[in-house]
């Protein structure tokens, strides 16, 4: 397999990885701009946009972009995160072509109808109830938000039914101008593809796309908080964060680690200690989420109400205990656990685009194997307790819950046990 790197006029980088046993292939276009790309009016934009782009262009209605791929037996989707939004199709190699088309006339020659956009908002005013509807979602929402309150990295990436009512074709276009720019932009393609294909395309289809700057994002703080909703549910939702490292971190790859060991699989130490030796809760985990400049380390945990007061004080203990008594055992675990993840992913062509892409994005050339696997043998135990000491100890904690009226969790509770600053809800 074969990583190929070129980059276009207006700075667009077009990525490839041949991967000759195959008959398909998955292309599409990554744009470093996400929700928090955001002003506070745009909140929600990103995202519409994203779903806006299959709705119409000046050379194919809706219908004809849904009809066109999958007459080929294709698929096409797209995704909006916090710091990017992607824009994907797989099809067989040898309609290549027809995808970077649908792809370059969603991109370039969206018409944002008023009577589809109106009919999009209202699809998105149900996705944001739906959300809300599942509490195990939308108490990652509120964690978020109650970890970088006030800041566009804290602010869901559906927006609120407010500002998604009140945007406009106009408003659309203004957005997609202003951060749909070459330099932020890379155009990834892996499968039974050849290099000079996908970049003789990319050139006549996005060769016109603008390559000014886009705008900078507002750097992000770490607050820390608590947030509290009051539901009558069977299963309480409980989650716990603290600041995280950003994703060029020298502790990126320890964050990741630190979490499988304490709650990234059934080996875990939360999992064994909670659920299966005392069997309090039904699913609980830890996950670390790294952006450009911060982080988010948390743990989530579903239990039922009576369960509460004596599954949390666990929670808390063992967290507490991991910077102290980590063993050599659970690192390797770890560390095996995320090879051999990275290993399987270089199977699959849309993981291999989607993360060549993002490595362009952060990095700005694409990461062998061979290097990401060295970065993960390089992660010891004592810089992983030293890691769980800073992150536990060092900042504010945030907690979010959803729950009947008498369950809640103290935060003040919880930075005494972790020992760490305490910060206001």
């Amino acid at each position: 397999m074969a990583v190929e790197v070129s980059r276009l006029p207006n700075g667009l980088a077009v990525v490839t990885e041949t991967m000759p046993h195959l008959e398909s292939a998955t292309v599409g276009v990554w744009v470093g701009a996400g929700a928090r790309s955001e002003r506070p009016e745009e909140h929600g934009i990103s995202h519409l946009l994203e779903h806006m782009a299959f709705k119409g262009t000046r050379r194919r209605n809706a219908r004809q972009i849904a009809e066109e791929i999958e007459a080929v037996g294709g698929e096409i989707n797209a995704a909006t995160s916090v710091e990017t939004t992607a824009y994907y199709a797989r099809i067989l190699k040898g309609d290549l072509p027809l995808a970077v088309d649908i792809l370059s006339d969603i991109l370039t020659e969206s018409v944002f109808d008023p009577g589809e956009l109106e009919r999009e908002q209202h699809v998105i005013l149900q996705e944001i109830g739906a959300a809300y509807d599942m509490p195990e979602d939308h108490v990652f929402d509120q964690l978020q938000q109650s970890a970088f309150p006030g800041q566009p990295i804290g602010r869901p990436i559906l927006g609120t039914p407010e500002t998604v009512k009140g945007f406009t074709p106009e408003a659309l276009a203004g957005y997609l101008g202003g951060h749909y720019r070459g330099p932020v932009m890379v155009l990834a393609a892996a499968g039974g593809i050849e290099h000079d294909d996908v970049l003789r395309l990319a050139e006549e289809r996005f060769g016109g796309i603008g390559n000014g700057a886009a705008p900078a994002i507002e750097t992000a703080t770490y607050h820390g908080g608590s947030w509290r909703e009051e539901r009558d549910l069977h299963e309480v939702q409980i989650t716990l964060g603290f600041e995280g490292r950003h994703y060029t971190s020298p502790d990126h790859y320890a964050a990741q680690v630190l979490a499988a060991t304490l709650g990234g699989g059934m080996s875990s130490r939360l999992f064994q200690e909670v659920r299966e030796k005392r069997g309090l809760c039904y699913s609980i985990s830890a996950f670390h989420w790294g952006y450009a400049d911060t982080g988010l380390f948390g743990v989530h945990a579903a239990t039922g109400e009576g369960d509460v007061d004596e599954l949390v004080p666990l929670m808390l203990g063992e967290i507490e205990r991991i910077s102290g008594d980590l063993a050599a055992d659970e690192v390797a675990r770890a560390k095996a656990q995320m090879r051999a993840g990275l290993l399987m992913s270089l199977e699959s062509p849309t993981s291999r685009a989607s993360s060549l892409s993002r490595q362009m994005l952060i990095h700005g050339r694409p990461l062998t194997a061979r290097e990401i696997i060295a970065r993960i043998d390089e992660v010891g135990v004592e810089q992983v307790r030293r890691l769980a000491a800073d992150i536990f100890a060092g900042s504010p904690p945030t907690v979010a819950v959803i729950g009947p009226p008498d369950v809640s969790v103290d935060p003040d509770l919880v930075a005494r046990r972790m020992g760490s600053p305490r910060k206001a809800a």
